[in-house]
């Protein structure tokens, strides 16, 4: 298993490794001939179903969960269909007992393009190891801007760049703990960029829209800025993941902007070794509302 990951870390019990082998076995299996919509005796979504419990739910932001083996089974069909040679690997998990958060880095070609983001599956388990309550952080705009470019709505994060003088690399900053999620939680939902950089210091920042991490305090600060004046974010504290270097924590709740009010939306953050800082989630629905979302992915099916 460990083989299949690029670093695990955290309490890795039983049920978390019945879930991980599950997990990247659905990554790394081919789909062959695509499924039929609603297929679910396919052989890659009866694998794709092996990770849910019967009565799990499946969340992605901009929509309300997905219930049921039946609905999530239906909807992979249709996403095998668009993308029949999605696959990924797995990059930093964190186990901490019933809650994993599994790094992934995906791979498909759409429309004959190639397609390549990071993601960040998070699970509830069950003591079988079967996922109860999943929730998916990736950016749906590189979708988009990676195949039909022309149709693509603009990046939120346009033009967001270093600036200034490049710090010199100093320690990389303590490790992230749980005492410290209320007040973070605090600081996103109060668009204190502020606080949010402090606690980091010099540490590199990822995030969707960003081809390179910023390193420079200018350009951290204008990807904050550049958030906060799109989305209008509430959020509660979720799944949190601790492991000897790397700590995961999901904040998950609304986000209203021009798009539309109350979108569900979340972000998780992986605090890592060295100093890195990276944010995972879904702009797509921060620079295009559900309509326009839909219209795009029946775009991006036509053949």
């Amino acid at each position: 298993m460990r083989a299949g990951v690029e670093r695990l870390e955290g309490r890795i019990t039983p049920n978390a490794c019945a879930f991980m082998r599950r997990q990247i076995a659905f990554g790394e299996m081919p789909t062959a001939a695509p499924p039929a919509v609603g297929d679910l005796d396919h052989p890659r979504v009866r694998a794709y179903l092996d990770i849910f419990d019967e009565d799990a739910t499946l969340w992605e932001a901009g929509s309300a969960p997905q219930r049921g083996r039946t609905v999530i089974g239906t909807s992979i069909t249709g996403s095998l269909r668009l993308v029949p040679d999605l696959r990924y690997r797995g990059t930093d998990v964190v186990a901490d007992g019933a809650a994993v958060m599994f790094g992934q880095w995906n791979e498909a070609t759409v429309k004959g393009r190639e397609v390549a983001y990071p993601q960040i599956a998070r699970n509830v388990l069950g003591d079988d190891g079967k996922s109860l309550q999943a929730r998916r952080y990736y950016d749906r705009h590189v979708l988009f801007r990676d195949t039909v470019p022309e149709l693509a709505p603009r990046g939120l994060f346009d033009g967001v760049a270093d600036s200034g003088p490049a710090p010199s690399r100093g320690p990389a900053p303590e490790r992230f703990r749980a005492e410290e999620i209320p007040g973070r939680l605090a600081a996103w939902n109060g668009e204190d960029a502020d606080t949010l950089l402090a606690r980091l210091g010099d540490a590199r920042l990822s995030g969707p829209g960003l081809d390179a991490p910023l390193r420079t305090e200018a350009g951290k600060r204008a990807y904050l800025q550049r958030f906060f004046g799109t989305a209008d974010v509430r959020f509660k504290a979720g799944q949190a993941a601790f492991g000897r270097t790397t700590a995961y924590v999901e904040w998950h709740g609304t986000a209203s902007g021009a798009k539309g009010e109350d979108i569900p939306f979340g972000i998780v953050e992986r605090f890592g070794p060295d100093g890195e800082w990276e944010l995972t989630f879904d702009t797509l629905p921060l620079v295009a509302d559900r309509g326009e979302i839909d219209a795009l992915f029946q775009k991006l099916a036509r053949p």
